[in-house]
């Protein structure tokens, strides 16, 4: 299979372009600058509204994952038109794109996020739950309607509404670890919000089992079946890591510190069912919190039966 890809040297994008390259499928990026020796491809500037896509195209399927990092800085109105305008104007480029090609790829895979249902408390969120409220929430929104103009050219789009990504080597677990090794982490606000969440490795591997299953179309939840509350998420975090996971950050002070990002990514509660995945037959690797920490952290597992992280499914060339 030849595939575009977007978003490449992120956390997810990098993984997936290891395994696509590894499975012999011929891999090509977009990127802002050249390139180069690292891949084939082209170069796109959003914000300018350039996309040339280099080589000679006939690409079967894209997965667009590129978007400005929602956590770290402040959310300032300019971070905020960033986050916005990556994702939307940057989608809705590339869609404009696949729309005028005369043969355009069969499958468009983009990235969205759980941020779509906003702050939902204890509900059981699937696909067809409506969309909440907040920045994030109408961002997600925009997001997903950006790819109309490439599903009016028959293109078959799958929206995956990803969870909070959990790797060691980076993304929000990464950020976590250093203050829970030092035995200084713990629960924010009342502990009791949800959070969805999904292994690197299942994550990438959803993405191959959604190029392979013509059936899945439309909003896709891409997590673990296994939501935890945040309480939950440190208490088993701490466990694995063999600290204790007692310190609390009060939800004033996270607003104090991160202003609306605080209710947005640390106190809004998703409580996210992968509902198509399941149906469709996907089998996750790490489908409960403590066997994947302990597998990411090299921690081996609680029963003695130390499994090691599997390679996401081939999809077929």
């Amino acid at each position: 299979m030849k595939v575009l890809v977007t978003g490449s040297t992120g956390l997810v994008g990098s993984a997936l372009l290891r395994v696509l390259s590894d499975g012999g499928h011929i891999v090509d990026r977009l990127v802002r600058s050249s390139p180069g020796d690292e891949g084939g491809g082209g170069r796109w500037d959003p914000e300018a509204g350039i996309l040339d896509p280099g080589g000679p195209g006939g690409h079967e399927a894209v997965v667009h994952l590129a978007g400005e990092n929602i956590a770290g800085a402040p959310w300032t109105p300019e971070r905020k038109a960033r986050i916005r305008d990556s994702r939307v104007n940057g989608t809705r480029l590339l869609c404009e794109y696949l729309h005028r090609l005369e043969r355009p790829p069969e499958t468009l895979v983009c990235a969205s996020a759980v941020g779509y249902y906003g702050d939902r408390g204890n509900e059981v969120l699937r696909e067809e739950s409506p969309p909440g409220k907040g920045f994030l929430a109408g961002v997600c929104r925009e997001w997903e309607e950006a790819t109309g103009e490439a599903a009016r050219k028959g293109v078959r789009v799958v929206n995956l509404r990803i969870g909070m990504v959990l790797s060691a080597d980076g993304g929000a677990l990464g950020k976590m670890l250093p203050a829970f090794r030092a035995g200084v982490g713990g629960r924010i606000g009342s502990g009791k919000q949800y959070a969805s969440w999904i292994a690197l490795s299942d994550l990438v591997g959803v993405i191959l089992h959604v190029l392979a299953t013509n059936s899945l179309t439309g909003p896709v939840n891409a997590v673990a079946p296994q939501p935890v509350t945040n309480r939950e998420f440190t208490k088993t975090l701490g466990r694995v890591l063999g600290r204790p996971a007692i310190a609390l950050l009060p939800a004033f002070a996270a607003r104090f510190l991160f202003g609306e990002m605080a209710d947005e990514l640390l106190l809004a509660s998703t409580r996210v069912e992968p509902a198509k995945l399941l149906a469709s037959g996907y089998r996750f690797r790490f489908p409960e919190l403590e066997g994947a920490l302990r597998c990411l952290l090299g921690r081996g597992d609680p029963a003695g039966l130390d499994r090691k992280e599997q390679e996401p499914q081939q999809v077929d060339s």
